[in-house]
């Protein structure tokens, strides 16, 4: 389903799993979660309704279990932006569907390129660490090239 649908049921799983994790472990499933209601936000944006009303209505209905919360039976997991009218729709019911190939192919080049970027801190850091240290560094009793020729 398309319309947020994907990105807030991954997201509310997401969110269980670092509930179930104590520490700092659970941080990396907190940061993907609230990264990917990214997509439902802007879908409400852009069509012009209140973003947080409206997302926090679409978190509610994600967080239903089968239908217990909200009083229907059907999989709340589907409940997306309609990008027309703001309004909460079932994307399966709506007929809005996308490509889970799409899909997969662009969770992976985002956390590639997360995993880039880390990498390239983690150099620049250990880059800047290295010349403060060489810096602070007291400087032995090295032989000049006048005391070597002697």
């Amino acid at each position: 389903p398309g319309g947020g649908a994907v990105e807030m049921a991954v997201s509310r799983a997401l969110r269980d799993r670092a509930k179930s994790i104590s520490g700092t472990g659970q941080w990396p499933y907190k940061a993907v979660s609230r990264a990917l209601e990214v997509i439902p936000r802007t879908l409400i944006q852009n069509c012009g309704a209140n973003t947080i009303r409206t997302l926090t209505a679409l978190r509610a209905k994600h967080s239903a279990i089968d239908g217990v919360q909200s009083g229907d039976s059907s999989d709340n997991t589907t409940w997306g932006v309609n990008a027309e009218s703001g309004e909460l729709v079932d994307m399966t019911e709506f007929g809005i569907w996308e490509p889970l190939s799409v899909k997969l192919q662009t969770y992976k080049t985002a956390i590639e390129t997360a995993i880039l970027l880390l990498r390239i801190d983690d150099i620049v850091s250990g880059t800047k660490k290295s010349t403060d240290d060489e810096v602070n560094k007291p400087k032995s009793a090295e032989p000049t090239e006048e005391s070597m020729r002697e």
